[in-house]
């Protein structure tokens, strides 16, 4: 993989700022987790829950407040880093979009179509027309981006 930096086009820019899009959004992700850190989760999320105006006897609601109280420190700590972690990995691949650069359109493939089979599965278990829609986005990025390598325009 070369360091050269490919021409562009509107589907490199989309998918690049898709990417840092993501990347910012998985970081505020990550600081809230750890900020849960040291705090009482219950009081906090209930909290939350009472200031965006979320029916507290919804079901959904329940069933994601059920599983949310049951996390441990150890398993908070774990998931913000995580978190971290895929959050750096979209920035680093929708700032090398960005910027054209032809490694960056083999990691973004590569890390797309990983999580192809694992997005099927999920439809499989559970159908859902957001699944969906993420499954048709990820294989439409996955494929233009590869018909671009493929071509190998630079």
């Amino acid at each position: 993989m070369s360091m050269k930096k490919r021409s562009g086009d509107l589907g490199i820019t989309v998918i690049g700022l898709f990417k840092l899009f993501k990347g910012l959004a998985l970081i505020a992700v990550a600081i809230g987790l750890h900020r849960l850190l040291h705090r009482d989760v219950e009081t906090t999320v209930t909290r939350w829950i009472e200031m965006i105006r979320l029916d507290p006897e919804n079901r959904y609601l329940h069933h994601v407040l059920a599983r949310i109280f049951r996390v441990t420190p150890a398993q908070l700590r774990a998931l913000s880093a995580g978190t971290f972690l895929y959050a750096g990995l979209f920035l680093t691949e929708g700032v090398g979009l960005l910027k054209r650069l032809h490694w960056a359109e083999y990691v973004t493939v590569i890390s797309t179509a990983l999580f192809i089979p694992l997005e099927g599965y999920e439809i499989w278990r559970r159908f859902t027309w957001v699944r969906l829609a993420v499954l048709a986005i990820n294989l439409a990025t996955v494929w233009y981006l590869a018909a671009r390598i493929k071509r190998g325009r630079f």
